[in-house]
């Protein structure tokens, strides 16, 4: 029985647009200490407010291009002439720290992670309660004109098809308790046998009679 050191787990959340994924990997993240969010390479200009390296790293479509080609991207896409992908060394360097990693990004994303690390990541998608709530809420944002929220509505029937390629189903119908099946699906992972034979080492090294 060994006690190397205990690798994080590599988290992906997906939803369509609207139905909360922000918003709900952000409270995750400030409810449980050992995770870290990981930020995006995008080639889109900031927005206003957005701050270089918290919301975004921003880079020129060249830098892009060639991160890409160097193979530093654990997932990546081209989505409306703009470049989005998350950097893999950043991710494999946390999780060989012991922490866990949460990607934020789309079911494409979520299925190049799973081909690139497979068995190594966990995956779950957030459902919207219906269609008509989604839609309500991409109204409420106040943010894009009738043409555009067809478009995600239409976008997120798209995106509802491939629910069956996550290991979790979560649906955001009231935001709490979506937040506590969250953190219940998080510490269910960490009470699986291959982090408890670390977290526990000692202990089980004691009662199963095991000398150094």
């Amino acid at each position: 029985m060994t006690n190397g050191p205990e690798r994080g787990i590599l988290w992906i959340i997906s939803a369509p647009s609207g139905a909360g994924k922000t918003s709900l990997s952000r409270a995750l993240v400030t409810a449980t200490a050992q995770f870290r969010t990981s930020v995006s390479y995008t080639t889109r200009p900031a927005r206003p407010g957005e701050v270089d390296g918290t919301d975004y790293h921003f880079v020129d479509m060249a830098r892009f291009s060639e991160m890409a080609e160097r193979g530093e991207f654990l997932e990546y896409a081209r989505v409306h002439g703009n470049g989005y992908g998350t950097s893999e060394p950043w991710v494999k360097s946390q999780l060989f720290a012991g922490m866990d990693v949460l990607l934020e990004i789309d079911w494409q994303g979520a299925r190049q992670v799973r081909e690139r690390l497979p068995g190594q990541a966990v995956s779950i998608f957030i459902l919207p309660p219906s269609l008509a709530a989604l839609e309500t809420r991409l109204r409420g944002r106040a943010q894009d004109s009738e043409e555009v929220i067809a478009r995600r509505v239409a976008a997120a029937r798209e995106e509802l098809l491939h629910y069956d390629e996550f290991d979790y189903l979560v649906v955001n119908d009231q935001f709490d308790t979506a937040l506590d099946d969250l953190r219940s699906i998080v510490h269910a992972e960490h009470l699986r046998l291959g982090s408890q034979q670390h977290a526990q080492h000692q202990r089980l090294k004691d009662l199963l009679g095991i000398q150094d």
